[in-house]
């Protein structure tokens, strides 16, 4: 029998690539965003600010599923500056779309996952709740969050055998950074400063934190909660010497 999956952001980018990977591994796909995709997934239009939406969409994923097995909570924006640049209602947007939006969908999903044998939730966190990155206050804020609320939520569910972790990527190769890139004076030089500041010198593939969010959801990792995997090129982990530095 195979699992049932619901991924949210799964529009585009690192969300696409999950759902893409998921349903490749053999699971039931239901893209919840603005603009879902169509076959071979189940597209239902979601905003993750509105609660009631919230409700009737993942209602709606779990009859037309059978059930859910599996949520990845991946919807997300970014921002830029530091903390005197973004105003309140910014700070609230982001704040709203990236925890809050994590909040409500996985309140209105948890019913569904408690009667699951595999249930498990990856969230989408990032390098930045674990890395001060220049320019990025608001977004940082929003991804230890999402860390926090990771470690809270494995705690809180663990006894209903629904896991909880989140994968933190690195900068990656999605339409958000190369939207951000576009807006740099310079974006050929923006993305190879982006690059060379992970360690394996490239930026990450959406499909690569896709793998990470499979293994997660898998039973295979049945013995994995509570955890952070990054995929960041070992920007967290590594503390490498310039290659014409002495030894």
């Amino acid at each position: 029998m195979s699992l049932k999956a619901i991924v949210t952001g799964g529009g585009s980018g690192i969300g696409l690539a999950a759902a893409t990977l998921l349903a490749e591994h053999g699971m039931k796909v239901a893209c919840l965003d603005l603009n879902p995709p169509g076959e071979p997934f189940i597209g239902i239009k979601m905003d993750v600010t509105d609660d009631a939406g919230v409700r009737a969409a993942v209602a709606e994923a779990a009859e037309r599923l059978g059930g859910i097995d599996v949520l990845v909570n991946n919807a997300g924006i970014g921002a830029q500056g530091t903390v005197e640049d973004n105003p309140d209602a910014e700070w609230q947007k982001v704040f709203d779309v990236n925890v809050f939006g994590m909040v409500r969908v996985a309140r209105a999903a948890l019913p569904y996952l408690r009667r699951s044998e595999h249930a498990a939730i990856v969230n989408t966190c990032s390098i930045a709740a674990t890395a001060g990155l220049p320019e990025r206050a608001l977004y940082s804020a929003t991804k230890g969050a999402v860390l926090s609320l990771t470690l809270a939520m494995a705690a809180d569910h663990l006894h209903e055998g629904i896991r909880v972790n989140c994968v933190n990527p690195g900068t990656a190769d999605t339409p958000w950074v190369t939207k951000l890139l576009a807006t740099a004076p310079d974006p050929q030089a923006e993305r190879a400063a982006l690059s060379a500041r992970q360690p394996m010198g490239r930026l990450v593939s959406a499909e690569e934190v896709a793998a990470a969010i499979a293994y997660l959801a898998s039973p295979q990792a049945g013995a994995t909660t509570g955890t952070a995997l990054a995929v960041d090129g070992g920007m967290q982990g590594l503390r490498l010497r310039p290659h014409n530095e002495e030894r």
